[in-house]
């Protein structure tokens, strides 16, 4: 039996040394947070694009982002490289009225002299203040009222990349723009808005409007309450879908603020 027992012993001893190197123990976990994000600065300009659908994209005041690029009107043109730090400017540089141009159209075609962020007139020098509609008055003088009539499916989150509300609409329902002002954006060319309406009231606020089926308004025209401009319908997804979003200073707050009870 002993001559067993050492025989095994013999045989065993190479089988466990190697269990125990091909099982170490655990190693200590290193937990580590993940590296900031870094801050975009600056925007290369593309074709189609134009200043407006910019700031919407970066989240920034249009007349401050005008005046940080030396812009005396809105007018761009691709390659430009624009900068996105608006932080310095005050808001009494921003201009009571707009340029002719008001949505910021793109120049296509590259300007053989000076380009137009090198430009010396400041953003004062635009042409008068618009008029009637659209120049959308003073805030307290007119009352906000919802766009679609339906349930609040999704609430507004400043977490999420779409920071304004979803309301379950009637396919083909109208769409009215939730307060007077004018037109500044018509189309489909902002990606994840769908067909999309965007609404200048005045120098502060602005009121987008996506997922439409159809659009019934162009960039210029002056709306008001009541006036149907789109129709329920446009998510293929999800065809009640309709999303709305109020901006202050170029910045997405709740809607459910100042929409009606």
């Amino acid at each position: 039996m002993q001559g067993v027992s050492r025989w095994l012993a013999t045989i065993l001893a190479p089988v466990l040394l190697l269990q125990s190197c091909a099982s170490p123990p655990p190693a200590p976990v290193d937990r580590r947070q993940e590296p900031p994000s870094e801050k975009i600065n600056y925007h290369i300009v593309s074709k189609g694009e134009t200043l407006f659908s910019i700031a919407w994209r970066y989240e920034k005041d249009l007349h401050k982002l005008a005046v940080v690029n030396n812009l005396s009107s809105y007018t761009i043109y691709p390659g430009q490289r624009l900068l996105l730090d608006t932080r310095g400017v005050a808001p009494s540089d921003r201009a009571a009225g707009e340029p002719s141009n008001a949505a910021g159209r793109i120049q296509q075609q590259r300007p053989v002299k000076t380009p137009p962020s090198r430009a010396k007139p400041p953003l004062q020098n635009s042409p008068a203040k618009p008029t009637g509609a659209a120049k959308g008055g003073n805030v307290s003088t007119w009352k906000w009222s919802w766009p679609v009539k339906g349930k609040i499916a999704r609430r507004y989150n400043t977490r999420e990349l779409f920071k304004g509300i979803d309301i379950h609409g009637l396919p083909g329902s109208a769409v009215t723009p939730a307060g007077p002002g004018v037109v500044v954006y018509s189309g489909d060319g902002l990606r994840g808005y769908g067909k999309l309406i965007i609404v200048r009231h005045n120098p502060i606020f602005l009121s987008a409007y996506a997922h439409n089926r159809k659009i019934f308004v162009k960039e210029g025209m002056a709306v008001k309450p009541g006036q149907k401009i789109a129709e329920v319908g446009g998510d293929p997804a999800n065809v009640r879908r309709f999303y709305f979003e109020i901006r202050r200073d170029g910045k997405p707050v709740n809607p459910l603020n100042y929409l009606p009870k």
